[in-house]
């Protein structure tokens, strides 16, 4: 039930209830049961007539006179789930409700209350329902507060760190965005400690298991909200409720307080919100140079004809029909290459790559269309004449763009940039398969594009990355923030995770680790996990029932160590 509502201790605190000389005889425990609604019945069968809630109020005339119509009308007030029972002393019962009544209550957990004056209940009632309307009206209030606050976020396109700050500061309440692999990608703690927010969240935030898309996890204290769009979920939002812990600050034997509303409308708001910002980007640069971007983000989107793409770039003066067609992309080795200055020195850096690629395709007299892809690559397709041009025009475009770096005075760092990765301001330059059309480019750009992220991992001296130097851990690395492949990471090896943030001191994951390893070598795989072969073969079985598969299947082998290279990836900044 919402935290909307009034508690019976708060009811009982009440101006009209304290006239009436309040005094809780049974059921203390119960009283921070919040309260629905306010009920006066003087029938024995008024629970029929209830849905759970309620506060009753009786001076008891109409009650049982037997010991046995007692204990079921308590029961049957208690089986309703009515928050508690308040009796008026003087018409029925002088000195004291009957102890039959007392007991019942007790062994029910059922808060009864004796008002041991004379009390008109219609103050109660008015009281008790005025505080209940004010609540709501306040909820209403605040929902509205929130739906204006991420209207306004999401004109502005705010990014995911002040969505979040937002979501914190209009809750209280600390906030997190995850990905599906449980890795976090933002948080905001609202004051609290953000170390002890953070600390082992994969597998805290692996026990946390709403029912529902949004639902509130009792047990953890956690509001959860899955974040995606266009049908494509990538992360999940998280509000912790209570403010000042989870579920274990409530009190003994007490049910968690469901999160109120206006915070499941919160959530839900910021959780699209920052799916709304995902979509969003924005660009400014010369005509000429956004119109090659608008042309290389169209190909590789599909956001535009294909037809007219060939059609545009042939009056900006790039002939894209009837060509051998490569991508190319030139990027940094580090996302914050050397120096400082903030965003406008990495823009100044990135316009000079670009400015660098554009000569070198003019020295090495190549067609391209090029432009700035993020915020630190650098795109081009080459339109060649014919296949057998594509070895000789990547080398010559490789060299150009040396000269041209070291011309511009980037000095020994852009000596280094093909032999020494660490060297601050060291590029990457790569290449995708060729294609005979301009359907088939996006394939080219996205390969060359998958390749220059994963050659960051590689410190060989190539001029050129091509897809054959890139290995599976490589790949898998660069396509670490891809929702299928988390998907697919917690389809193969989620039980097993989950087992283990269960069970920490057991480590299965890595018993499995060293198993793949080891090339399906049991023995040696024992060797390699520090365990006597029973013991190994034992995790072996036990990991075998909790991903239902056959350890022996070398299909089911090769996808879960795919599976935890992918994990590692994930894992990895």
């Amino acid at each position: 039930m919402s935290a909307v509502f009034p508690t019976v201790r708060e009811v009982l605190a009440l101006d009209p209830v304290r006239h009436g000389a309040p005094r809780v005889v049974a059921g203390d425990a119960g009283l921070d049961r919040p309260v629905r609604w306010v009920h006066v019945a003087e029938v024995p069968d008024i629970a029929t007539l209830l849905g759970g809630g309620e506060l009753v109020l009786t001076t008891g005339i109409g009650l049982p006179a037997d010991d046995a119509g007692l204990r079921a009308f308590i029961g049957d007030l208690a089986d309703v789930g009515v928050s508690g029972l308040v009796v008026e002393l003087g018409r029925r019962y002088v000195s004291g409700v009957p102890r039959v009544m007392i007991a019942a209550a007790e062994r029910r957990g059922l808060p009864l209350v004796e008002l041991r004056r004379a009390t008109p209940f219609v103050r109660i009632t008015e009281a008790v329902h005025a505080l209940i309307v004010d609540a709501q009206l306040t909820e209403l209030r605040a929902a509205e507060e929130i739906h204006q606050r991420f209207t306004e976020l999401s004109v502005e396109g705010a990014d995911a760190a002040e969505v979040i700050r937002q979501a914190a500061e209009l809750s209280g309440c600390p906030v997190v965005l995850e990905n599906l692999s449980r890795q976090v990608l933002g948080y905001d703690p609202a004051g609290e400690s953000a170390e002890l927010l953070l600390d082992g969240w994969e597998q805290h935030s692996r026990r946390i298991r709403p029912a529902g898309r949004t639902a509130y996890d009792p047990d953890s204290g956690w509001l959860v909200t899955v974040v995606g769009a266009r049908g494509q979920d990538w992360g999940r939002l998280l509000l912790r409720w209570p403010a000042g812990g989870d579920a274990s600050s409530a009190r003994a034997g007490e049910p968690a307080v469901a999160p109120p509303t206006r915070l499941t409308i919160l959530i839900e708001r910021a959780a699209s919100t920052l799916a709304l910002g995902r979509l969003i980007r924005r660009d400014a640069e010369g005509l000429e140079r956004q119109l090659h971007r608008t042309l290389l983000t169209a190909l590789l989107d599909h956001s535009r004809p294909v037809d007219e793409v060939a059609l545009r770039a042939k009056a900006l003066g790039v002939a894209l029909d009837r060509r051998h067609l490569v991508g190319v992309m030139v990027r940094q080795r580090a996302d914050d290459p050397a120096g400082e200055g903030g965003p406008e020195a990495g823009q100044a850096r990135l316009r000079d790559l670009s400015e660098a690629v554009g000569q070198a395709l003019r020295e090495a007299k190549l067609t391209a269309l090029t432009s700035a892809v993020d915020d630190n690559s650098v795109g081009a397709l080459l339109a060649l004449p014919d296949p057998a041009a594509e070895d000789r025009a990547l080398s010559a475009f490789a060299h150009a763009l040396r000269r041209v770096r070291l011309d511009a005075g980037t000095g020994r760092a852009a000596a280094g940039d093909f032999s020494r990765g660490g060297v601050p301001g060291a590029v990457i330059v790569a290449a995708g398969s060729g294609v005979s059309n301009l359907r088939e480019a996006r394939r080219s750009l996205v390969e060359a594009r998958q390749v220059a992220e994963a050659a960051r991992r590689d410190r060989r001296a190539l001029p050129i990355f091509r897809l054959p130097h890139v290995g599976l851990a490589g790949l898998l690395h660069l396509l670490r923030d891809e929702p299928r492949l988390q998907t697919f990471v917690e389809r193969e090896l989620g039980p097993l995770l989950q087992y283990d943030a269960q069970h920490p001191r057991e480590r299965l994951l890595d018993t499995l680790r060293a198993y793949l390893e080891q090339g399906r070598n049991k023995s040696a795989g024992a060797a390699a996990a520090h365990l006597s072969r029973p013991a190994f073969y034992e995790r072996l079985a036990r990991i075998a029932r909790i991903l239902d598969v056959d350890l022996d299947s070398v299909e089911a082998s090769l996808s879960l160590h795919v599976a935890l290279l992918a994990l590692e990836a994930v894992r990895t900044p």
